[in-house]
């Protein structure tokens, strides 16, 4: 490790947010994953990017920016058509291509007019090490309203995304639950974009999750492992791009947005091996 890794401001920093951001992708993103919306967290996540590019024209908080178009994108998801998954994903699809007509604009006008020549980097990618210090009591307290989102209707979204007939029969509020899920997706793939970019924000809702999926069949447990892996690969990742400085002489900091995908992927691959060995322990059982 490179000296004064824990020294470093940025560092703690990008330590301190991207634990709380990663809890919330991995909690959030198991349900995501049973719900099969890994399109709608994808939509949400570049659809934010129309607020960050316009939070740049602005001169505010990226963040403010994220989360407001990720929630509105939500609500004209919902509105457009949620009752049927097919009428789902179409109206996922309409607010996503009009979305990224206006992301294409705003970071147009960022470049012709604010003279901002780094926005499209900042808002499709990412960086852990230039968030300020100052967001931190921000990013907790949408996380816990994510997490408390979940946790309210834990029991309904369980029933519901394994069983809507079941969910049907004992009288659940499916459209409110689908409706408030989409607020803590929002939020999560909104405050994912915000450290690791609009772009690659999905990688880390989908990626922990579903390699915690393929460990364990049981939610709870999914969803606990889903949490420790995102925070995990966000460290590891957030290390690597630290100490990548010194390596080859090259000078420069790999981004870290990519070591903390990449570390998320192999994550991900090495889940797998857990599925013959399931396999095997069911076979000796039997």
């Amino acid at each position: 490790m490179s000296v004064g890794f824990f020294q470093s401001q940025p560092v703690l920093t990008a330590l301190i947010v991207g634990a709380l951001v990663s809890i919330v992708s991995g909690l959030v993103g198991v349900f995501t994953v049973l719900r099969r919306q890994s399109f709608a967290g994808h939509a949400l996540a570049d659809l934010g990017a129309v607020g960050g590019s316009a939070a740049f024209l602005l001169g505010i908080s990226q963040l403010w920016g994220f989360v407001g178009a990720g929630i509105l994108a939500a609500g004209l998801m919902e509105v457009v058509g949620i009752k049927r998954v097919q009428g789902r994903d179409v109206a996922t699809g309409i607010i996503f291509g009009l979305g990224l007509g206006f992301t294409a604009l705003f970071l147009y006008w960022d470049t012709t007019i604010k003279n901002a020549s780094n926005a499209a980097i900042s808002v499709l990618f990412g960086s852990l090490f230039v968030i300020d210090s100052s967001v931190i009591p921000l990013v907790l307290a949408l996380s816990a309203v994510a997490v408390a989102i979940i946790v309210i209707v834990y029991r309904w979204l369980l029933i519901d995304s394994l069983n809507q007939d079941l969910a049907a029969v004992r009288h659940i509020p499916v459209r409110l639950v689908g409706i408030l899920f989409l607020v803590a997706l929002a939020l999560a793939v909104e405050l994912s974009a915000l450290t690791i970019g609009a772009v690659l924000s999905t990688a880390l809702l989908i990626g922990p999750a579903a390699a915690a999926l393929r460990l364990t069949k049981r939610v709870g447990v999914a969803a606990v492992i889903a949490m420790a892996i995102a925070v995990g690969s966000t460290w590891l990742g957030i290390l690597i791009s630290f100490d990548s400085y010194a390596w080859f002489g090259g000078g420069h900091n790999w981004p870290v947005s990519f070591c903390i995908v990449a570390v998320v992927f192999i994550a991900y691959l090495l889940s797998g091996i857990a599925l013959p060995v399931r396999a095997r322990r069911a076979r000796l059982v039997l």
